[in-house]
């Protein structure tokens, strides 16, 4: 009688386990519902002009800012086809606050060439500065050659602090290099398919359990 009574307390303590991520990815697919609409609603909105603060991921911005042509960085990227080349990105002054401006990609066969840019009025968007990721490889400051946009190192090139929001430039729209980074919602939305998952699992568990019992019991 106790071995029948751990196990189906066993047995439920994995259902529930498995109901409350299912009802977690479904908490969390609302939230990336809302996020997704946020970001279309940013994109076709209006820019706001910008002097280097109230800053949020995904606005649209217009701003002037004075760029730094001797400290540009060459980030390694790949680019929608999966080719692979850097993002090309400069640091701007805005209102003595200090941004990063991704101005687009460039194929790797083009990183010896100059890209000095003197221009002092801009378009883009707001984005977060992507999290430090510890599988990537170390930037190589000596040769311009990065792999993160790791603070230590951003000091180290630059001797300057950055925000944790950079900037996607969204004025070069021509086939010329460097080619603007696309700027949409289609961001990965698999919450649904997990919850299923799991309640898939907490419902065959269930009936397996109910078929064991009714034959065992």
């Amino acid at each position: 009688m106790k071995n029948k009574f751990l196990f189906s307390t066993f047995v439920y303590f994995f259902i529930l386990i498995f109901l409350s991520l299912g009802s977690w990815q479904l908490y969390r697919l609302n939230w990336k519902l809302d996020l997704i609409k946020s970001i279309d609603l940013s994109l076709k909105s209006k820019a706001i002009v910008f002097y280097g603060k109230n800053v949020s991921n995904f606005k649209k911005i217009t701003f002037k800012g004075i760029l730094d042509n001797s400290k540009i960085i060459y980030l390694y990227s790949l680019n929608d086809k999966g080719e692979p080349g850097f993002d090309i990105l400069n640091p701007v002054d805005i209102n003595n606050q200090n941004f990063l401006l991704n101005r687009g990609w460039i194929p790797l066969e083009m990183k010896s060439k100059k890209f000095d840019l003197e221009q002092t009025n801009f378009n883009g968007v707001l984005r977060l500065k992507p999290k430090y990721n510890y599988f990537k490889p170390n930037n190589d400051l000596s040769k311009n050659y990065w792999f993160t946009l790791k603070d230590e190192d951003l000091f180290k090139y630059t001797n300057k602090t950055f925000s944790k929001y950079i900037i996607l430039n969204i004025d070069n729209q021509s086939a010329n290099f460097p080619k603007n980074k696309k700027i949409n919602s289609n961001i990965s939305n698999n919450h649904l398919k997990y919850a299923l998952t799991w309640f898939s699992l907490a419902i065959s568990i269930f009936l397996v359990y109910l078929y064991f019992r009714k034959n065992n019991y």
